[in-house]
C-alpha cells in the first residue's frame, strides 16, 4: 500500500512545474469573472471539459516516464520490488487522482464565484464534471503510454500536434467532400478510436438519451483500459540502460 501511495504522489512531486500548473489553471479560472460574460455568452462546462478536460493532462503527463527513461533512472525503478505494470498503474492512477482533485477544486472556485458575480452559466455543469473528468483519463492514459516511446517530455508537445494536425485535416476533408463515403468511414474511426471528445461532449450538451450517455462513459472507460494496456506491455518489453541519453 505504502508503495503505491508513493509511486501515486511523485506523479505530483516530481516536476515543480506541475504545481505551477496547476495553480496557473485555477488563475485563469478566476481571471476570466473579470470579464462581464453574461449568461448566454459564457458557459462554464465546455471551458472547464477543454481547459481542464483536454489540455490539463497532456502536461501533467509530460515526460512522466521518457525523463525517467532518458536519465537511466527507470532502471532502478523496475528493478526494485514492483513489476513494470504496477509501475504504470500506479503513475495513471496519480495523474487521475490529480485530474479529480483538480476539477473539483476548479468546480469550487467556479460555483463559489458565479455566485458572488452571476457571469456565465452553469448549464449541465454536473455532466460537464463527469465529462471532463473521463476525457482527462482518456488523454492521461494515451500521454502516458506515449511516453514510454518518447524520450523525455516530447509525448505531450507531439500528441498535441498530431492532434491539432488530426482536427484541422478532418476540418478541411469535410468542408470540401461533405457527402463523401469514405469521410465517413474515416470519421467514425477517429470518433470511436480516438479519445472520445464528440461523445463526451454531447453529455455536457445534454444532446443524448441516459442510455445514450452510458455507452459514452463505457467507451470512455473501455478506451482508457486499451490505451493504458498497451502502455502496459510497452513498458514491459522494452529493455532500460543506467546511463543517461
Amino acid at each position: 500500500m505504502m508503495k503505491a501511495y508513493t509511486l501515486m504522489i511523485e506523479t505530483f512531486l516530481r516536476k515543480a512545474s506541475i504545481r505551477l500548473v496547476h495553480l496557473s489553471w485555477f488563475a485563469i479560472y478566476a481571471m476570466i469573472f473579470l470579464f462581464p460574460f453574461g449568461p448566454e455568452m459564457w458557459n462554464w462546462g465546455p471551458f472547464l471539459f477543454g481547459w481542464s478536460g483536454c489540455l490539463l493532462p497532456l502536461l501533467l503527463s509530460e515526460g512522466i516516464f521518457g525523463d525517467d527513461i532518458a536519465s537511466g533512472r527507470i532502471r532502478l525503478l523496475v528493478t526494485e520490488p514492483i513489476r513494470s505494470w504496477e509501475l504504470y498503474l500506479y503513475r495513471f492512477l496519480g495523474l487521475s487522482f490529480q485530474g479529480a482533485a483538480h476539477l473539483l477544486a476548479a468546480s469550487g472556485i467556479v460555483l463559489l464565484l458565479h455566485l458572488l458575480t452571476g457571469r456565465g452559466s452553469m448549464a449541465g455543469f454536473g455532466g460537464w464534471m463527469l465529462a471532463s473528468w473521463l476525457i482527462f483519463n482518456t488523454w492521461a492514459a494515451l500521454s502516458t503510454s506515449l511516453s514510454v516511446v518518447v524520450k523525455r517530455a516530447h509525448n505531450a508537445m507531439i500528441l498535441f500536434i498530431a492532434t491539432a494536425a488530426v482536427f484541422f485535416t478532418l476540418s478541411l476533408l469535410t468542408s470540401f467532400f461533405p457527402q463523401s463515403p469514405a469521410l465517413g468511414v474515416v470519421l467514425d474511426v477517429v470518433r470511436y478510436t480516438c479519445p472520445p471528445v464528440e461523445l463526451l461532449a454531447n453529455i455536457g450538451f445534454g444532446k443524448t438519451s441516459v442510455l445514450g450517455g452510458t455507452g459514452s462513459v463505457a467507451h470512455s472507460l473501455l478506451l482508457t483500459m486499451v490505451y493504458g494496456a498497451i502502455g502496459m506491455v510497452l513498458l514491459g518489453r522494452r529493455e532500460f540502460k543506467y546511463v543517461a541519453d
